[in-house]
């Protein structure tokens, strides 16, 4: 079973200049296509245009950022394919620009254009389009070779990129001889060969069964960590956009009806297309632990002593609470037991008495993966940022809430005694003896 999770967002910040830029598009195919974009801009529906073309497009805009995963998404007919097919010269653009790091890419001549696809762009496309009379190798090497490199040194890092996406020693063979999981690899070979910082992807996996097409995407993201591409991706599938984008844009009837992260489409929506589109996602593979972690309280700094500790825990009715040091990283846990052991020794510190961190998990975490890790989390499950510092817990009622129905735990839970008496604890912080209570409590702990 994979471990997934989710990838940190690699978009850069909004006041790097983007890697691709469309505004205000438009896409018009038929008789009177300027006419029917300047009844758009006047607030026509698509529908009503439809004597003057049928309009694919209508006033989209948007940016990726560089070493972004752009996800641009929606049903058939939608637009999405003709987009990307705007962003690399395919479709002349009706009305609206598209500029690749700053540089026109609509309205240039026919070099220009050329020029601008070969160096900045790279295509891979749903049904593969290899050469078939060429070994996969040659494939690879063919963007290459448009540029006049030599056969040597193409072929030579062909067969270093094959090797990259899991093809090493397949170079020789023709694309016959391969599945259609692996004829789409050779397709994103090269792509990757042509050495552009821009790929764009036309339903680059939908041809693929879905546990090829799982690994697949899998494979897209684990390349993406090492390569840092930016990558726009077109699809018909709401669970692949959530699980590849950093953001995604829905389309619905030719326009761009939103454009969030794959968290900000699930859980705000903006209008009822996209709430119906979105109703059946697999939440669990979607949200992160940091999405529905809450404020990390109770929690204790090392250096504030048993005494405290026990007044934390008092305050919150629970049993034990996390420790962590000045930076906030976690030390252990402390039960009120220990903790109240500590004070009628007279000890001022917490140290000899801290249980191991029972269970953590990272904010970057998707949920399905944090199942276990709750059922074995004595305490509300503890999230760790980047640095390793305690940034939130996660209740078990909040993980279940969080996904609505879900799956149920059916082994024992792990779970802490009932916490101690406020009585108990206020005679403890006196200094009153306990009674005989006290000996039974002070039996227990974390189970």
């Amino acid at each position: 079973m994979h471990t997934v999770t989710h990838p940190p967002a690699s978009a850069a910040p909004a006041s790097t200049a983007p890697a691709l830029a469309a505004k205000n598009l438009f896409k018009v195919f038929g008789r009177a296509p300027q006419a029917a974009v300047d009844k758009l801009r006047s607030g026509a529906r698509r529908e009503d245009v439809a004597d003057d073309g049928t309009a694919a497009v209508i006033d989209a805009s948007f940016e990726v950022q560089p070493g972004e995963i752009f996800v641009i998404m929606g049903l058939s007919g939608s637009g999405k394919s003709t987009i990307i097919r705007m962003l690399n010269g395919l479709h002349e653009a009706t009305a609206g620009t598209v500029e690749v790091k700053g540089d026109a890419l609509t309205g240039v001549g026919a070099s220009r254009l050329r020029s601008l696809r070969r160096d900045r762009l790279a295509m891979v496309f749903q049904h593969f389009a290899l050469l078939p009379h060429r070994t996969v190798a040659a494939n690879v090497a063919y963007p290459l070779e448009l540029r006049g490199v030599g056969k040597t040194e193409r072929l030579a890092k062909a067969n270093e990129i094959l090797a990259l996406v899991g093809l090493e020693g397949w170079g020789d063979k023709l694309p016959s001889a391969l599945s259609g999981g692996m004829q789409q690899r050779v397709g994103i070979a090269r792509a990757l060969a042509a050495d552009t910082d821009i790929l764009l992807m036309d339903e680059a996996f939908s041809a693929l069964d879905p546990l090829i097409r799982r690994e697949m995407q899998e494979q897209l993201l684990e390349l993406q960590r090492t390569l840092k591409k930016t990558i726009v991706f077109i699809t018909h599938d709401l669970n692949e956009a959530m699980f590849l984008g950093d953001r995604i844009a829905v389309m619905c009837d030719g326009r761009i009806v939103q454009i969030g992260t794959p968290e900000d489409i699930l859980t705000d929506p903006a209008n009822d297309y996209v709430e119906q589109f979105v109703q059946d996602v697999d939440r669990a593979r979607v949200l992160t632990a940091g999405n529905v972690m809450e404020r990390p309280r109770p929690r204790v700094d090392a250096s504030a002593g048993p005494r405290t500790a026990l007044r934390q825990m008092r305050d919150a009715y629970m049993s034990a609470v996390y420790v962590t040091d000045r930076d906030r990283k976690p030390l252990g846990i402390i039960t009120d037991r220990d903790a109240i052991k500590l004070v009628r020794a007279g000890e001022n510190s917490l140290l000899g008495k801290l249980k191991p961190l029972p269970q953590s998990v990272g904010v970057d975490d998707v949920l399905m993966n944090l199942f276990v890790p709750s059922v074995e989390s004595p305490l509300p499950l503890a999230v760790l940022d980047a640095d390793g510092r305690l940034a939130g817990v996660i209740p078990r009622v909040t993980l279940l809430a969080a996904l609505g129905p879900g799956p149920t735990a059916t082994e024992e839970l792990t779970v802490l005694p009932q916490p101690l008496p406020s009585a108990e604890i206020d005679a403890a912080l006196d200094g009153t003896p306990a009674d005989a209570g006290v000996t039974a409590s002070e039996t227990e702990g974390v189970r």
